[in-house]
Order: structure tokens, then C-alpha cells, then sequence
């Protein structure tokens, strides 16, 4: 079986890693991390992976706008975008059934169980 590819574009570099680290050690996903959100849509491009984890709020550029621009490519439309924030507490995020806007999202912290729960749900 091939291993599922996820893209982690988040400014949080010890997050990242450690996000990397755990997912790839259950040898089920090839992960690969950007933390600049201004290089976010053409690492994905390139990278042509099976689900997004974005921050929404990077220092660079807003995790909507790269967001906007891949759901307009039309290689990318399909591509689940999952955007992690530590602006909305995980009370709110449940409140909200988990959605901003039209995008599923986790609050910050996440824990690697709640992101493995995710990305079964979305690639399901």
C-alpha cells in the first residue's frame, strides 16, 4: 500500500517536526512540512499532496489566502485543506462543529491522535 501525502504548512517549526515525525513514524504517511505560507501554494503544486494541514495565521501570508488559491486550481480543488489555529479554543472549534468558513479546522494545541483522526475522516 502507498503511503498516503500530507503537506504541513505551518510557521510553528518544532510543531511541524514533531507533526512530521509522529505521522511518518506509523509508516502509513510521507509528510512534508513548509513554514513559510507564502511558499505554501507552490509547495503543494509541486508536492501533490492527499491532504493540507494550514495554519490560518503565519507571519508571511494568511492561511486563507493560500487556501483561496488552491481551491481555485483546478488540480488542487479536490485536495482536503484542514486549517489549524490557536485562535479558536477547542470548545469554540466544537461549538462550530469544526468548520471556518467552508474548511474543517483543529484548535491549537492538537494532539497527534486528533490530527490521525482527521486525516482518517477526510481520506477515508
Amino acid at each position: 500500500m502507498s503511503k498516503r501525502k500530507i503537506l504541513i504548512v505551518d510557521d510553528e517549526v518544532g510543531f511541524t517536526r514533531l507533526l512530521k515525525l509522529n505521522l511518518e513514524s506509523t509508516g502509513q504517511f510521507e509528510v512534508r512540512i513548509e513554514n513559510s505560507g507564502s511558499k505554501g501554494y507552490s509547495v503543494a503544486k509541486e508536492f501533490q499532496p492527499d491532504l493540507i494541514f494550514l495554519d490560518v495565521i503565519m507571519p508571511d501570508r494568511d492561511g486563507g489566502e493560500v487556501a483561496a488559491e488552491l481551491s481555485s486550481d483546478p488540480k488542487m480543488q479536490r485536495t482536503p485543506i484542514i486549517f489549524l489555529t490557536a485562535v479558536v479554543s477547542k470548545e469554540e472549534a466544537d461549538a462550530r462543529n469544526g468548520i471556518i468558513g467552508s474548511y474543517p479546522f483543529l484548535a491549537k494545541p492538537v494532539s497527534v491522535e486528533t490530527v490521525r483522526e482527521c486525516i482518517q475522516k477526510y481520506l477515508a
